[in-house]
């Protein structure tokens, strides 16, 4: 019996509760089931097809049902499922965490796998305070973060977060972080450099840190790109700087590349760009090349001999879930690793770039459009309603939902954030697909900017 849309979408809207998602916009706005995947295709139940734009929620890397990664996971299937993590082990997790160390920036030399992102940070935020306070310093307590930052929508993650959406409704909840200005280069001035706007912005940081380090036990970033908070971009210049001070003033710098690392900035790991190595890096997304859920921290050993003691001392690092390094998702993972090595990925992206570079500038000269920028292999187009003084749009307009919706009748899946649409496809896109992209962007970002 063939399925359709309509059938499936009535099914789904009596029994599930959608993530991101006001609900009730689905008595108007039809949900799209995905029956299958092939490269960067989606296909619905009615024989729509859809370029997986922003790659399934930025995880997806080397396209829906790869050949490679399939076999490797259908492989592990066979041999085993999954098993606690706790007293045993197995050959996947064990090869994952040997290629991970070797691939990574230099002293990352343990690896806790947790199973999603937002874990993966809670994990770090709880590593950093128990290593202070098995250090004898239990008066750290406190976490800094950068204004407009996104790192998961557990408590712990959430708080150290500035997105008002996802936060103001769970404050109550939280604990309380200090907030730094974010060199985001969107706000600088005219002739300003990113590098000089990103260094301007250090100064904040600075003086804020070098006032209550004593308190601090990490900072924690998004190197880079701030992704959830409207795809905002600056200069590694900004991280060197951070990597110094936060040495200078003994606090540990937490990098979160859960949606930046694996390429998506135009190196392996964004922290490469500033060559430092973080004190905690936290991975996810495309760890699996979109597969399967599975998360990790990097640790270096300093950190993780502060953990190692007699049990009696009760020092131990007790964070525990249920599925952590599973042996499907880390089989996943390995492949998506061979992947990156054996075709050259990173160096092949740099084509990708400058292509999505190309069909997208003549963007800049839009009449909405306040700013086009890039970092590897994501782009983004910031729609304004006045484009001189960058007067944003107000965001009960839903601009970006016209682009949504213009998208998906034009074989495109986008989800702009807000009035910000980007590209953030699978590396396995090609140039007339990108050019599709781009077209049906523009013709969205058109309609949505219309007086």
């Amino acid at each position: 019996m063939s399925l359709s849309n309509k059938e499936l979408i009535e099914r789904d809207l009596r029994t599930l509760w959608h993530p991101c998602t006001q609900m009730k916009d689905h008595e108007w706005l039809p949900l799209v089931p995905i029956k299958s995947g092939k490269g960067v295709w989606l296909q619905d139940f009615d024989g729509n097809r859809y370029i997986d734009a922003i790659s399934s929620w930025w995880v997806n890397l080397f396209g829906h049902a790869n050949p490679r990664i399939n076999q490797a996971v259908k492989h592990q299937l066979d041999e085993l499922e999954h098993v606690l993590l706790a007293g045993f082990s197995h050959q996947p997790a064990i090869e994952l965490a040997e290629r991970l160390i070797q691939l990574a920036p230099a002293g990352l030399t343990r690896c806790f796998y947790v199973d999603n992102g937002s874990s993966a940070v809670e994990a770090a935020l709880k590593m950093s305070f128990h290593y202070w306070l098995n250090c004898g310093k239990p008066q750290k307590t406190r976490f800094v973060t950068l204004q407009n930052s996104y790192h998961g929508e557990t408590l712990g993650a959430l708080a150290v977060g500035d997105v008002a959406l996802y936060k103001e409704t769970y404050k109550p909840l939280l604990m309380e972080a200090i907030t730094a200005p974010s060199p985001d280069c969107y706000y600088r001035e005219s002739g300003e450099s990113w590098h000089d706007y990103s260094l301007r912005q250090f100064d904040s940081m600075a003086e804020l840190l070098r006032k209550q380090a004593d308190s601090v036990c990490a900072v924690i970033v998004e190197p880079l790109v701030q992704c959830a908070g409207g795809m905002r971009m600056y200069h590694p210049v900004y991280l060197s700087r951070l990597r110094s001070l936060c040495d200078e003033l003994d606090v540990h710098l937490i990098a979160d590349e859960i949606a930046v690392g694996f390429g998506r900035t135009g190196t392996l790991f964004a922290c490469e760009q500033a060559d430092i190595t973080p004190d905690l890096m936290c991975l996810s997304k495309g760890l699996t090349g979109g597969y399967l859920p599975l998360s990790l921290v990097l640790a270096p050993d300093k950190i993780y001999q502060a953990f190692y003691d007699d049990y009696s001392k009760l020092n131990a690092f007790l964070q525990s879930h249920s599925y952590t390094g599973n042996p499907l998702g880390c089989s996943a993972a390995l492949a998506t690793l061979d992947i990156f090595q054996q075709d050259q990925v990173i160096q092949k992206n740099q084509h990708l770039s400058k292509k999505l570079r190309d069909a997208t500038v003549h963007l800049n000269d839009h009449p909405h459009v306040a700013e086009v920028r890039q970092q590897g292999m994501i782009v983004a187009v910031e729609m304004v309603k006045n484009k001189s003084a960058r007067t944003a749009y107000a965001w009960q307009e839903r601009r970006g939902l016209t682009v949504y919706q213009h998208a998906l009748k034009n074989q495109a899946l986008l989800r702009p954030l807000g009035n910000v649409c980007y590209l953030m496809p699978p590396y396995v896109i090609n140039e007339e697909e990108i050019d599709h992209l781009a077209r049906v962007l523009t013709e969205g970002i058109d309609l949505a900017t219309k007086e």
